[in-house]
This record gives C-alpha cells, sequence and structure tokens, in this order.
C-alpha cells in the first residue's frame, strides 16, 4: 500500500475545543493583579461574568477575547465546567454546542436541554448518596454558622429525572473562605475523611485556591466527557482543550491535544 503525502484542502473540517472557563479564558481583577496578566489594561478588558447582582465580576484581556473569537469562529466549542446551571448563566459569552457542567454532573445539548441518558445515568449514581450528601451538609452548615468560623458552604443542588418524576438530587459541596485563607481549606480538606464513614470510598475532595469540593466518584469531568466522546462526537474529527486546574486534567488526556495556561493551578504544578 502507498501511503500519500499531505495535500492541503480547502475543505475544513473543525475540531472540537473542548475548554474550562474560570481562569483558563477569564479571571477575576484580583487574579488579573495576581498573575499579571498581559494585555490586562482597564481599556482592554472584556466583561465576561457577573455576580449574583448583575455586576461585572471576570474579564477577558485583550488576548483572551481574540483567543475565544478565534475558537467560535475555528472550531465546535464544548464548555466543561464546574459551574451549576444557575452559574453559567451569569456568563456573557456565546455558546452553541454542548455544556458539561456541575464538575460533569449535568450535560446540555446545543439547545440547553438536560441530555437524558446522562441525566438517568447520574440520578443512578447520586440517589443512593442522598443521606451520605445530607449528613455532610449538616455538619458543615453547623459549622460555618459558628461564630469563629470563616467558611462559606453552599450545596449544589439540582433536579435530575428517574424517568417518572423529577426530584431535587445534591450533587457535591462547595466550601469558600471569607478570608481567602487557602491554607485553612487544605487543612479541613485533611480532617474531611474523618467526619464520615467510608468517606473515601464514596467522595473524593478538591481543593484549587479559594475553592474546596467534595465530590461523589462518579461526578468528574471526565466521566461526562467521556460519555459525549463514545457516544454523540465524531470520532473523525479532531480535538483539543485547555483547563488550568488538576481537576481538568483527566478530561484532557482524553482529548488528542491539550494545553493550560501560563498561570493558575496546573501551571504551578508542571
Amino acid at each position: 500500500m502507498t501511503i500519500p503525502f499531505f495535500k492541503p484542502s480547502a475543505d475544513i473540517i473543525k475540531p472540537y475545543a473542548l475548554m474550562d472557563l474560570d481562569d483558563t479564558l477569564f479571571q477575576t481583577q484580583r487574579k488579573i493583579d495576581a498573575w499579571q496578566v498581559p494585555t490586562a489594561e482597564p481599556e482592554h478588558l472584556i466583561c465576561a461574568t457577573v455576580n449574583k447582582q448583575n455586576e461585572p465580576l471576570s474579564f477577558m484581556s485583550q488576548r483572551q477575547a481574540s483567543f475565544f473569537n478565534w475558537l467560535l469562529n475555528s472550531t465546535e466549542l464544548i464548555v466543561v465546567t464546574a459551574r451549576d446551571r444557575s452559574e453559567i448563566k451569569r456568563v456573557k459569552l456565546p455558546f452553541d454546542s454542548w455544556q458539561v457542567l456541575t464538575h460533569g454532573a449535568i450535560i446540555l445539548t446545543a439547545n440547553g436541554q438536560l441530555l437524558s441518558a446522562w441525566q438517568q445515568h447520574m440520578t443512578s449514581k447520586l440517589a443512593p448518596l442522598q443521606d451520605k450528601l445530607n449528613q455532610l451538609s449538616e455538619m458543615l452548615a453547623s459549622h460555618s454558622k459558628s461564630e469563629q468560623s470563616q467558611l462559606v458552604f453552599t450545596p449544589h443542588i439540582d433536579c435530575f429525572n428517574n424517568g417518572s418524576v423529577d426530584k431535587e438530587l445534591t450533587i457535591y459541596l462547595a466550601i469558600k473562605h471569607a478570608q481567602k485563607d487557602h491554607q485553612a481549606l487544605i487543612d479541613l480538606a485533611k480532617k474531611l475523611p474523618t467526619l464520615i464513614r467510608d468517606f473515601e470510598q464514596d467522595f473524593y475532595v478538591h481543593v484549587n485556591a479559594n475553592n474546596l469540593a467534595i465530590l461523589p466518584h462518579a461526578v468528574h469531568k471526565r466521566h461526562a466527557v467521556q460519555f459525549l466522546l463514545d457516544n454523540h462526537l465524531d470520532h473523525q474529527r479532531p480535538s483539543f482543550g485547555f483547563g488550568d486546574s488538576l481537576a481538568d486534567l483527566p478530561f484532557l488526556q482524553l482529548l488528542d491535544w491539550y494545553g493550560m495556561p501560563s498561570r493558575g493551578q496546573m501551571h504551578e504544578q508542571y
């Protein structure tokens, strides 16, 4: 068999670009200052997200905005984020393909609908853990309300369908530190396995800067991306992606190529 040499073609096949959002495509002003993000002078900033009061919260630098514009026009951009269905609405960027949300527990189709098969799969995994998640929630909520605590606790809950009725299920638990004491979160992460029976059998803990997440093993960006690759994406089309967090690396390793921004957790580790 004769193997041909490469010949340029005008027929462009758009690759899939699977992208983390926060600290990969945009970041807060605090992190812009800390990381000295280039081309992020005030006159170059583009608002990317707003807070609950609809005030600007995260921004893209000039380079990031150019990169995002290139992605929109040259790839099929697939969002892969820890943000849940409420939080993603505060991202003021145009998305028109699949969205992997809530650390992979939720997959939305291009028209914004829940992917039914994945929803039912996640229901089967999350339902048996609700008692333990509720127990952890009560403990953490009680602790965060004490006078000396600086912890801000948030359970992430969404509506799932088991084939007959919709039911709210807790997906994962998030903790921040009011004074952004990252070491306090690292210390807490070490204590968590002692709080509940068989903790490490059912859950894992991810810490990145001022974010601590307690997640069931079934909830992971990698699992959701693998499901899309196996069942919904065209195997003939190339894929690449970017992420800033160590939690992004497992899903990125499923792709043909991947990278990271020159700042953030993964960059600091490698």
